[in-house]
Order: C-alpha cells, then structure tokens, then sequence
C-alpha cells in the first residue's frame, strides 16, 4: 500500500514543481492566468490521485481489518434518524459489510414526515436497501408519535434506548452503529440517536457500539480527497478504536441516493457528488 501511496505523492509534486518554475519565467499577466491554471490542474490531480487510491484500496488484500478478527459473521444494527440517512452518509461502511458477508440490520426512527411525505419516504428507503444489498427483511422504520421528524423537534433518549434495546435483544444484535454527538449535519434528530445509544450502554446493556465522526466543513465537501486525511487520522489511535473504510463503488452512493426521489432535488445531488461521506467513512468506538 505504502508504495503506490509515494508514487502518487512524488508524481503529484513533480508536476506542481515544474508547472512552478515554468511561472517563473512567465510575466504578470500570464503568471495570474497560469497560477489559476495551476490550482485547477492541482485540484483536478488531488481528485484523480484520491480516486485511484479508493479503486486501489478496493482490490488489495490490505482493507481496514473492521470485523474481521473472527471468521464469524457479525449482527450489525444501523440506526439511523430518517429515511436518505444510509445512502447519504453510511453507504461506505454499509457497502464494506456487506461485501464481508456480514448481517446489517437497519433502524430508522422515524418515517421523516416533517413535510407530510412520510409513507413515500418509507418505501424510497426500502428501494435504497435493495441498492445497497440489505434485505428487506432487515430493515425496520418506525413512526412513533414522539420520535417525529424535525429540527425543532427534540427525541427522549431514554425512549430512544429501549428501542434499541429492544432491537438488540430481538435480532441478537452484536453491534451497533450509528451518528456520532454532532450528527454529520448537526440535525438534532441524529444527534438524539447517538445520545440514545450511548445511554443504552451506560444504564442499560452494554453493546459494542460505533460512531460515524463528523468532519470540518473544508474535509466534509472536499469529496474523495478526504481519504488522506481520514487515513491519517485513524492512524493516530490505538489499534482497534478506529477504522478507516474506504467506499469501493462510490457510484453506488448516487443510485442508493437517487431512490429517494422525494429528496433527489438539486442540492443533494452536488451533496452527494462532493461530500467526503460518498467516499470515506471513520468509525470511533463508542466509549
């Protein structure tokens, strides 16, 4: 892994070092003109490079070991607050798991009925699923009166635990992930999620339970080029506590996404074309 990594690195440079020296000999004009060329041609490399480095990824035998200290297959929750959250921010990890042969079940909290769509999002979720290879069977949405989608509509986190508790208990559930206390987005209903988990296992039953870290603004829209800095992160901890999942069918993302027609408005799509979460999920044990 280490030498493909260098060799995208120094060809990376070389070309920013030779496009720097042919500016030298430009005048002020033709300098502004070719600086601007240069970010561009530099931007468009970063893309290539990261793009090649997630295909690369995807075929070596050297993935992020996430799962795999046994050859027996995890039972894996996913909760989540609102239909799109899977195809939006977890397709990654969702797409690493199940390749692996592993049995992921979904928990939605609520149908997201903010805007009356409730019962269309529900189904938009299911077709998203069958993109993504989580049976149907696996998936469950629930519409309680008191989890109802909205900003300023704030979830009890002892309800959201027994819930889960539930479901673990049910499907024999061996680990949990979901949101990390921002959120991703900062949506108060995916910060109650992670709350609720997280009282789970402080009062109640003691999961192994992962969160999705949130990102800066800059490393969140920077698409496939926030792999590096998601690599180098995940190298900082002790083996173990997180993990660095690289999606291998970035396009998958787009069609999981693309079920949500309800939701596949304008804005969205460029989300999904340069958010970091297409490409790169990292997952931090939940203390």
């Amino acid at each position: 892994m280490m030498l493909p990594d260098c060799c995208h690195f120094f060809f990376f440079l070389s070309i920013l070092l030779l496009g720097f020296n042919f500016c030298c000999s430009l005048d002020e004009v033709s300098k502004n003109q070719m600086a601007w060329l240069l970010i561009g041609l530099s931007v468009s490399l970063c893309w290539l490079a990261s793009l090649c480095k997630v295909y690369y990824s995807s075929h070596s035998s050297s993935r992020t070991a996430f799962f795999t200290e046994s050859k027996q297959k995890r039972n894996i929750l996913l909760v989540i607050a609102h239909p799109d959250d899977e195809s939006m921010f977890f397709s990654p990890t969702i797409s690493y798991l199940t390749s692996k042969g592993h049995n992921l079940y979904v928990l939605c909290i609520s149908t997201g009925n903010a805007d009356g769509m409730g019962n269309t999002r529900k189904e938009e979720l299911y077709q998203a699923c069958a993109i993504l290879k989580v049976p149907l069977h696996q998936i469950k949405v629930l519409d309680n009166p008191k989890l109802q989608d909205g900003f300023g509509k704030v979830w009890d986190h002892d309800l959201l635990a027994k819930i889960v508790e539930e479901e673990v208990a049910s499907g024999t559930i061996d680990s949990i992930l979901t949101f990390d206390s921002y959120g991703i987005s900062g949506h108060c209903n995916h910060k109650d999620v992670h709350h609720g988990v997280r009282f789970l296992n402080m009062s109640r039953r003691k999961v192994e339970a992962w969160e999705l870290l949130s990102t800066n603004i800059l490393r969140k829209y920077s698409g496939p080029v926030d792999i590096w800095f998601s690599i180098v992160y995940s190298m900082c901890w002790p083996s173990g506590q997180v993990h660095c999942l690289l999606n291998d069918d970035p396009s998958k993302s787009f069609q999981a996404m693309a079920q949500h027609m309800s939701q596949w408005v304008w804005f969205r799509k460029l989300f999904v074309s340069f958010s970091s979460y297409t490409y790169v999920n990292t997952l931090k044990r939940i203390a």
